[in-house]
């Protein structure tokens, strides 16, 4: 039951993407484009997706966290951490960068994949790639050798 919850949930994402125009790079690259506000060629529709999201977001938080333990998990996993450290500044500014660059975040990006986009595509195997980086750099800063790497 976990399983085809989280696919309608991933399906439902995926369609909210494409109704809206934010599985189109252009769409959001016109949204990041603050130069073309006198011109009239911004387009502020994403301001108003980020802000649903927020709302649903805050709303979703509040009556989920009311409940005693989640509907599919014994318990809850959020973090306790209030520290702002090199992680919580470098990540969002690569993802900001990235955004900046290509119009793509992840989930348009996935979803932009079921369209046949070859930049779609490129995109999420750079990022897939970023991961992956990412990942054995923290596991080599723990001095822990990840497997299939010889040190």
């Amino acid at each position: 039951m976990p399983l085809l919850a989280q696919f309608l949930i991933g399906l439902l994402f995926g369609s909210g993407l494409v109704i809206s125009g934010m599985s189109n790079p252009e769409k959001v690259l016109n949204f990041l484009d603050l130069a073309a506000i006198p011109s009239g060629g911004w387009d502020p529709s994403l301001a108003l997706v980020m802000a649903g999201g927020v709302v649903v977001t805050y709303l979703g938080y509040k009556l989920v966290l009311k409940r005693e333990r989640p509907l599919f998990d014994a318990q809850f996993h959020l973090s306790n951490a209030k520290n702002i450290d090199t992680p919580i500044i470098v990540g969002p500014a690569i993802f900001g960068i990235g955004w900046g660059l290509a119009g793509f975040c992840p989930g348009p990006a996935f979803t932009a994949i079921g369209t046949g986009s070859t930049s779609a595509s490129l995109f999420v195997a750079a990022m897939i790639a970023g991961m992956v980086a990412a990942r054995l750099l923290a596991l080599r800063q723990l001095g822990i050798v990840a497997p299939g790497v010889t040190k």
